[in-house]
């Protein structure tokens, strides 16, 4: 992220100000003591309880990372699993604060819906996973294959578009969950499984013999995931967006969690606004949290790469390359 994303963290305070905001989901987080965060009902790599029952993943650390900004500490945080068709209701009846869970960012939900996308913090594709015995290298191979897909998510209309497009035939199979989607797969009652590829990824590791399966090297379509908030209260998406956009400047800036105290003492200017050790920057407290909310977060959680290599990259089980 560039010089302008350090300018517009300075400048932010002055920018929420002007606007009124409906709700004061801040003030509510603090009085409750934590932060409810929606995320999936468990996706390898991405939000997911681990075998301690702790969540862990990609979408979790965002959540802390926004915790660690609002108070310091990035355990406070109450997670909410939702299913895809349930997560949108969530957030804007006020269930979550925060949804943080693979969701794509669209005209029709941003525009549409009341809520908010603060950002891309996964940028993703569509992609097809099948047994290796169904023989198939392509998916432009799958004419009259029945494909199995979550309800509630963009791949159902994706998958009509690119089989039409295609003139080929197939049969779909829609499931309320993804575990249903997963076992139904397995068990035979579909050739194919359809969704994000970063999600086929995690899913096939769900599976009694990964190996088995297949994911095909066709991506079609552009699946923008990031976090999302509801309209009408400025304060709060601004909170959120500047975590988000925090965590890619402070891999910029080669701040991480091992070095972010040394670098609080950094000559550089910019590092110096970015953590708060400025004498006159008032970043934080022109958002309604400390000046050194940055630090804050990236000790919780590192910085955005750091985050990306540990749950999903080269530290994961995931391998998924950035």
């Amino acid at each position: 992220m560039k010089r302008e994303i350090l300018a517009a963290l300075v400048l932010v305070g002055s920018a929420f100000v002007a606007s009124a905001a409906a709700a004061d989901t801040l003030d509510d987080v603090k009085a409750r003591g934590s932060v409810r965060c929606g995320v999936s009902e468990g996706v390898a790599g991405f939000s997911a309880p681990d075998a301690a029952g702790k969540w862990v993943g990609f979408d979790v650390d965002f959540c802390r990372a926004v915790s660690a900004a609002v108070f310091g500490d990035p355990d406070k945080v109450s997670y909410v699993p939702l299913s895809t068709k349930d997560r949108f209701t969530a957030l804007q009846s006020s269930e979550v604060d925060l949804l943080s869970r693979q969701t794509t960012w669209s005209l029709s939900r941003d525009a549409g819906m009341g809520i908010h996308f603060v950002g891309t913090a996964y940028y993703d594709g569509q992609g097809f996973m099948i047994p290796k015995k169904l023989g198939v290298d392509s998916a432009l191979k799958l004419s009259g294959a029945t494909v199995c897909t979550e309800q509630g998510t963009t791949t159902e209309q994706n998958l009509t578009d690119y089989f039409h497009a295609n003139k080929m035939e197939y049969q779909p199979v829609v499931i309320d969950s993804a575990d249903g989607v997963i076992k139904a797969f397995e068990t035979g009652r579909c050739d194919v499984y359809s969704t994000d590829a970063s999600a086929l990824y995690s899913q096939r590791l769900k599976l009694a013999d990964p190996n088995g399966f297949m994911v095909l090297p066709e991506i079609i379509s552009k699946e923008p995931l990031g976090p999302s908030v509801r309209q009408g209260d400025d304060k709060w998406f601004h909170i959120v967006r500047w975590t988000y956009y925090a965590l890619l400047d402070a891999e910029e800036a080669g701040v991480t969690q091992a070095n972010v105290d040394e670098m609080k003492n950094s000559d550089n200017p910019d590092i110096k606004r970015l953590l708060g050790s400025e004498a006159e920057t008032k970043i934080g407290t022109d958002l309604g949290v400390s000046n050194d909310w940055v630090v804050n977060i990236v000790k919780a959680t590192g910085n955005y790469g750091e985050i990306f290599e540990r749950n999903v990259g080269s530290g994961s089980p995931l391998k998924i390359a950035r």
